[in-house]
C-alpha cells in the first residue's frame, strides 16, 4: 500500500469514527433512558456533549494546523479517542458519559478537519471533488454499520455501550496508519487569517448552508425512530432500521455521484441535491403510517446525493484558495450544525411531539435551498 493510499484510508476511517458515533444515537437513547431512569429528551440532549466537543474541535481546527503537524494531530488524537470510547462501559452517570463523548467530540472535531485537509492537499481539483465525496461514502458506510450493530447488540441485550466499543477499535486503526504515514504539510503562507478577507460571498453561504443541512439531517435522523415508534406504531427494531437504510441510500448515491460529478458538474449536483433533500424528507412526516418508511429512507439518502461533501467541494472551488483555514470554516459551518441538533432539537420535541422535530428539519432544507441558489448566482 502506497503512502498515498494510507492517509487516503487514515481518512476515510476519521470520517468513519466520527459517523460511529453519530448515527446510533437515535436507537441507543430509548435504552440510555431506562438504563439511567431519565427521559428520551433528557438523554439526548446530554449528547450535546459529543456535539458541542465536535464544534469546539472544528474552532480548534482554525488555528492548530499552523503549530502541529497533521501526522503528529492524527497520532494524539486518535490515541485518546481510542481510549475514551472504550472507557464509555465504565462510566456510572449521564455526568461521565458527558464528559467522555465532550473528550471524543473534540477529538472528532480536529480529526475531521484533518482528514478533509489530506484529502484536499493531497488530490488536484479535477479529482478534489470525487474524493471528497467518497470520504462520505466512509461516513454513510459507518452509519450503516454502527445502526445495524447497535440494534443487533440491543437485541442481543448488550448494553447500550455496545456499538462504540466497535467504533474505538476503528479508531485504532486510524492510530496505526498515522504511526505508519507521511502526511502533507502545510505551507506557512496558508495558516494567515488575513485571506479570510479575500474569500467571496458565495463561500461564507455554503457555510451557513452547511449549518443548515446538519441540523435538518440530525433532526430527522435521531427523531424518526421515536416518531415511528410513538405515534405510528413501528416497533423498536423495524425503528431503528430506517437509519441504517437512509445511510444505505445515501452510501449508494455517493458511488454514483463520485463518477457523475465528472459528467455534470458541482454546481448542478448542488441544486439538485438540495432540492431533492428537501422533497424526499416531507413524507416522513406527511404520512399517516410508517409502511413505507423502509424504501423511503433509503430514497431520501440516496436523493441527498452526497452534498455534503459537494457543498464543502464547491466552497473551495469559488474562493479559489485551499487553505487550511478554508476548509476547517467550511467544517466548522456543518459541526456547528450538528453541535447545536440535540439541544435544539430536544426543545422542540418537548414544547411539542417528535414529529415537530422532522417539520423542522424540512424548514432546514428549504432554508438551505434558497441559500444555496444564492451562492451558485453570486458565483456565476
Amino acid at each position: 500500500m502506497s503512502n498515498l493510499q494510507r492517509i487516503s484510508l487514515a481518512s476515510f476511517l476519521a470520517y468513519f469514527v466520527m459517523s460511529g458515533m453519530l448515527a446510533p444515537i437515535g436507537i441507543v437513547t430509548g435504552p440510555m433512558a431506562e438504563y439511567f431512569g431519565e427521559s428520551v429528551p433528557a438523554v439526548t440532549a446530554r449528547f450535546s456533549w459529543l456535539t458541542v466537543g465536535i464544534f469546539v474541535g472544528a474552532v480548534a481546527a482554525l488555528f492548530v494546523f499552523a503549530w502541529v503537524r497533521i501526522r503528529y494531530l492524527m497520532i494524539g488524537l486518535y490515541a485518546l479517542l481510542a481510549a475514551s470510547v472504550m472507557s464509555l462501559g465504565f462510566a456510572d452517570g449521564l455526568l461521565s458519559v458527558g464528559l467522555r463523548l465532550g473528550l471524543v467530540g473534540c477529538c472528532c472535531g480536529i480529526g475531521l478537519a484533518a482528514a478533509a485537509l489530506t484529502i484536499a492537499r493531497s488530490y488536484d481539483d479535477s479529482r478534489r471533488a470525487s474524493m471528497l465525496v467518497i470520504t462520505d461514502g466512509s461516513f454513510s458506510v459507518a452509519g450503516i454499520v454502527t445502526a445495524w450493530l447497535a440494534v443487533y447488540f440491543l437485541a442481543q441485550g448488550s448494553g447500550w455501550h455496545a456499538v462504540y466499543q466497535f467504533v474505538g477499535v476503528v479508531a485504532l486503526l486510524v492510530l496505526v496508519l498515522a504511526l505508519i504515514s507521511k502526511f502533507p504539510e502545510m505551507p506557512e503562507a496558508e495558516t494567515s487569517f488575513g485571506q479570510m478577507r479575500r474569500w467571496p460571498p458565495a463561500a461564507w453561504l455554503c457555510v451557513v448552508s452547511l449549518s443548515l443541512y446538519t441540523i435538518g439531517q440530525n433532526s430527522i435522523l435521531w427523531w424518526l425512530p421515536q416518531h415511528a415508534q410513538a405515534n405510528l406504531g413501528a416497533s423498536a427494531e423495524t425503528a431503528g432500521q430506517f437509519v441504517g437504510q437512509y445511510w444505505s441510500g445515501m452510501f449508494a448515491a455517493q458511488i454514483f455521484v463520485a463518477w457523475w460529478v465528472y459528467k455534470v458538474g458541482v454546481r448542478t449536483l448542488l441544486r439538485l441535491g438540495a432540492t431533492t433533500t428537501l422533497l424526499l424528507s416531507l413524507p416522513f412526516w406527511l404520512l399517516p403510517d410508517a409502511g413505507g418508511f423502509m424504501w423511503l429512507a433509503a430514497a431520501w439518502g440516496f436523493a441527498n446525493l452526497g452534498l455534503l461533501k459537494i457543498v464543502l467541494s464547491y466552497g473551495t472551488d469559488v474562493a479559489e484558495i485551499t487553505s487550511s483555514q478554508l476548509v476547517a470554516v467550511l467544517l466548522l459551518g456543518a459541526t456547528t450544525g450538528t453541535a447545536v441538533s440535540p439541544w435544539l432539537s430536544s426543545q422542540i420535541v418537548a414544547l411539542g411531539d417528535s414529529v415537530d422535530a422532522l417539520r423542522f428539519g424540512s424548514a432546514c432544507f428549504a432554508l438551505m435551498l434558497v441559500l444555496l441558489g444564492l451562492a451558485s448566482r453570486k458565483s456565476a
